[in-house]
């Protein structure tokens, strides 16, 4: 969901604000919450409706473990989930808000298990929009490009997905992030390939480009983490300059700032192909082949090393 209908309906996200789901619900019993480093998360009394309880709230546990290892800890001390129970076993979307408290939507099957569950990756990429501040719908392709880039990231580094598995998609699914003959640059095109896949390969590239001027010492995880701790993320309104600035102040070269003036206003095309390669990543016949041997290779495995 783009960052900016986070902000909407007030009134309505105040009003539930004390976990009132729906008169349906009254005298249901409420779960207690669900408690992952430090953060509260409640859930509602439609936990119930599931057919396995106990796998949804693994769920929730361990997408915010991994959110929570990322990020150096959760970005709120308190998440009301709502989960929407729909025919069938998918998680089926979510949306993301802040305003007046940290709230998620989800809809999920009442059928959702633990095998349909253990590879889910939405509620991931929702509560990871909690830590970056609100920078407007312009710039929707950095909020969902970070969490579309994270995901992938932070899932592999917690052991809850493959490295393969992640550079395979990268390889299948970033290209429809470049630029088509239209484009005007990421501020300005706001189709979904520039928005989530720009987004996310701009994150790659920042990522690269920060561990390759810091000789690997830091990566784009310290930048983010860093912009959290200074703005309390979703919460805030910053501009994107502001948040760029203040990731490039963490780990000391302006990595941030640079790809910003360099593909925000332009349809410049990155070398993809080339990055890559330099990472040790190609394509094969079973999906993605990794080398050791590349320029980078050193690179690939500090990314995806757990901090």
């Amino acid at each position: 969901m783009l960052p900016g209908s986070r902000r909407r309906g007030r009134a309505l996200l105040a009003a539930m604000s004390g976990w009132v789901l729906a008169t349906a619900f009254a005298g249901t019993p409420v779960p207690e919450p669900i408690s992952v480093a430090g953060t509260q998360v409640y859930t509602g009394p439609a936990l119930a409706q599931f057919q396995d309880p106990q796998a949804v709230r693994a769920w929730i546990e361990r997408s915010a473990g991994i959110v929570a290892a990322y990020y150096g800890g959760f970005p709120v001390r308190e998440l009301r989930l709502t989960l929407e129970p729909e025919p069938g076993a998918a998680v089926d979307g979510g949306t993301t808000f802040a305003d007046p408290a940290a709230r998620i939507r989800i809809r999920l099957g009442r059928e959702a298990s633990e095998a349909s569950l253990s590879e889910d990756w939405v509620l991931v990429h929702e509560m990871t929009h909690l830590a970056l501040p609100d920078t407007g719908e312009s710039h929707a392709w950095l909020s969902e490009g970070i969490a579309t880039y994270v995901e992938g990231v932070a899932r592999v580094q917690a052991g809850n997905r493959t490295e393969t598995d992640m550079w395979a998609e990268e390889l299948r699914a970033m290209p429809r992030g470049m630029p088509g003959p239209d484009d005007a640059g990421l501020d300005r095109t706001h189709t979904w390939g520039r928005t989530y896949w720009g987004g996310a390969m701009f994150c790659l590239m920042a990522d690269v480009g920060i561990r390759t001027r810091t000789q690997n010492r830091l990566g784009l995880q310290d930048a983010l983490r860093a912009i959290l701790a200074a703005s309390g993320g979703l919460k805030s309104d910053w501009t994107i300059e502001r948040v760029l600035k203040t990731g490039d102040a963490a780990v000391g070269v302006p990595v941030l700032e640079e790809l910003y003036r360099r593909y925000a206003l332009t349809s410049e095309a990155p070398d993809l192909e080339a990055l890559w390669r330099d990472l040790g990543v190609t394509r094969a016949a079973d999906g993605v082949r990794l080398s050791d041997t590349a320029p980078l290779a050193a690179v690939r495995h500090a990314i995806l090393s757990p901090r």
